[in-house]
């Protein structure tokens, strides 16, 4: 007995198994830890162009909040998923502003 039978498991099944085998393989691929390089108080953001101007006020407002999350966290003993898990953001968006304050120099990869 075959138990790979698209007979008995509906193809739409198999992709919905897929999608989360992809994100999880992509949360572990890119998770890490990183370190606040300016710990004692908040960076200048908008000085660097990381406050939006543009966008929704909902995508605006988790921007700035994910920010702030990173930035608190970052203490090189969080990693990203530890962060996205405490402030209900999702992972891709924490992943996606770290991107960006890694990229600025406010952080640094352990």
């Amino acid at each position: 007995m075959e138990l790979d039978n698209l007979d008995i498991v509906a193809p739409i099944y198999l992709a919905n198994s897929f999608k989360k085998y992809i994100s999880i393989i992509y949360v572990l691929e890119k998770n890490s830890k990183f370190l606040n390089l300016n710990p004692k108080c908040e960076p200048p953001l908008g000085k660097r162009g990381l406050y939006r101007e543009i966008g929704s006020k909902k995508e605006s407002e988790i921007y700035i909040l994910s920010m702030l999350w990173i930035l608190n966290y970052s203490d090189g003993k969080n990693s990203l998923l530890d962060i996205a898990n405490r402030s209900k953001i999702t992972f891709d968006q924490i992943k996606k502003t770290a991107d960006l304050l890694l990229k600025q120099g406010l952080l640094k990869e352990i």
